[in-house]
């Protein structure tokens, strides 16, 4: 069987050749000129002789030129190597050099760093261009080829390259799009996210490009700028995760202006506290569905679908997928537990990746009795609704007592006066640890630390309530939109 990821975008030139595919600011390329000019660069990398085999890495920020170099490395026959946007050279280069990459495709305001690292590897930087011939056709790759290394963050050492093959990329686009959104050449979806993340690439880009539909790009986030694309893009479909939903609803308190065509959000990346959910919901009269996976399940795993929901659970396995809990001390062997009970979730099917590049040792430890161990913790009901309970690293244990920040959140994210808040431990010589609240005020509110530490008393368990409350003015966020907690421990220690 032959395969390959490039053929969602073939595939959709050869349906819907002269719908638009892309929106960039004022530009609106169609399928047909998209898929021509990806086949033009795969020949440029071709006449540099990047073949099948081969990796390229792509440093690129949310324009064109992104799904443009993505689907050329893929149709010359080679893996796509995307490069953290925010990576200083250094390491860039560390990237480059592990995934051994045979060129670096850049422009735009990321060109200079992409010199820098790729000058200390020996390797060259190629901006996005046609040769004189495109190729005719995508190359043909095996189901189980590499189609895409993408490095984790990394919050255990350096980066880990999780393989992607083109079954699982594939498989999870067409799920995403067929099952659990319902596209189709008429909707529009908003890009947000980075594409160089496994939800911005496979939910946002390869799904659209997979059903037909229309993918409006912008290069930077903001709150304002994406009430405005929703409304004169028409957008129908938002894809986010919980600080750009934030975003909007503080957005659309100065803009009275709603997106009259928007009829989904999908959220995913963290938790979604319950408190804006229902703030988003009702401030722009649509549902938000979340979803769960990890760069490893390439990645959406389990899904809300709008025929079956569960508001606070992250849904039901999506096809293909089995989810289970399972020991979280258990190292050697997968010990599943009964519905209920807390443990690590464990997932296995067609989107679980091949494993990590050159690292037998972290995909051993990953990929136990045929399970992928997610770190994470979460309870499964009768149903077979997922929750998730928190990163099993995040796990804050008080005097003995196992206390879960996300819970913490929830019940804080409800105090009038907090816009923003993330619970974390911080180290306690009497009782291990110390559940500290980091909190972004909402403009004008006055609290105290004491006020709010008064006010969650009253709300939650002896264990639970934090005793030390720390007023921030934002928290830092990578580009996923995702709380780094690690930058946050040095702030609050």
């Amino acid at each position: 069987m032959q395969l390959s990821v490039a053929t969602i975008l073939q595939d959709s030139a050869t349906h819907h050749p002269d719908r638009i595919a892309v929106v960039e600011g004022g530009d609106r390329i169609s399928y047909r000129q998209l898929w021509h000019e990806a086949l033009g660069f795969a020949a440029t990398l071709r006449a540099r002789g990047i073949g099948p085999g081969d990796r390229v890495a792509v440093l690129l920020p949310n324009t064109a030129d992104f799904p443009r170099a993505y689907y050329a490395v893929l149709a010359v026959g080679a893996t796509v190597v995307p490069v953290h946007a925010l990576l200083v050279a250094d390491e860039i280069a560390y990237v480059l050099r592990h995934s051994k990459c045979r060129a670096l495709v850049s422009g735009g305001p990321l060109r200079p760093v992409a010199e820098a690292a790729a000058a200390a590897v020996g390797i060259e930087v190629i901006g996005v261009g046609a040769g004189p011939e495109p190729l005719q056709r995508a190359v043909s790759r095996g189901p189980d080829d590499t189609a895409v290394i993408l490095y984790t963050s990394g919050t255990t050492g350096r980066p880990k390259g999780a393989l992607l093959t083109h079954v699982n990329l594939v498989m999870n686009a067409g799920i995403c799009a067929q099952d659990l959104m319902g596209l189709g050449p008429d909707d529009v979806v908003l890009g947000c996210l980075p594409l160089f993340h496994s939800f911005g690439q496979s939910c946002a880009m390869n799904a659209a490009l997979r059903a037909g539909a229309t993918l409006v790009l912008t290069p930077r986030f903001s709150g304002p700028g994406a009430l405005d694309l929703l409304v004169t893009e028409g957008v129908t479909v938002f894809m986010g995760v919980p600080t750009m939903y934030h975003a909007l609803v503080e957005a659309a308190d100065h803009d009275p202006r709603r997106p009259a065509a928007l009829r989904m959000g999908i959220s995913g990346g963290a938790a979604l506290p319950g408190a804006l959910l229902e703030r988003f919901e009702s401030t722009f009269g649509t549902e938000i569905l979340e979803g769960y996976g990890l760069t490893e399940t390439s990645p959406v795993a389990t899904f809300n679908r709008r025929e079956r929901r569960r508001p606070g659970t992250v849904g039901q396995p999506v096809w293909g997928v089995e989810a289970a809990v399972a020991d979280a001390g258990t190292d050697r062997r997968t010990v599943l537990l009964k519905d209920g009970e807390v443990g690590e979730v464990v997932l296995r099917g067609h989107n679980v990746f091949a494993g990590y590049l050159e690292d037998a040792e972290a995909t051993a430890a990953a990929l136990v009795d045929g399970w992928f161990r997610t770190g994470d913790l979460g309870t499964r009901d009768a149903d077979g609704f997922l929750t998730i309970v928190d990163r099993k690293k995040d796990l804050i244990i008080r005097g003995g007592f196992n206390v879960y920040p996300r819970e913490v959140e929830e019940v804080l994210a409800r105090h009038p006066a907090i816009d923003q808040v993330c619970v974390l431990g911080l180290p306690d010589e009497e009782r291990g640890e110390e559940i500290c609240a980091a909190v972004v005020l909402r403009p004008g509110a006055t609290e105290t630390p004491e006020e709010i530490v008064a006010w969650s008393r009253e709300r939650l368990g002896r264990h639970k309530y934090p005793r030390v409350v720390r007023l921030l003015t934002e928290l830092p966020l990578g580009p996923s939109g995702k709380v780094l907690k690690r930058e946050l421990q040095e702030v609050c220690a």
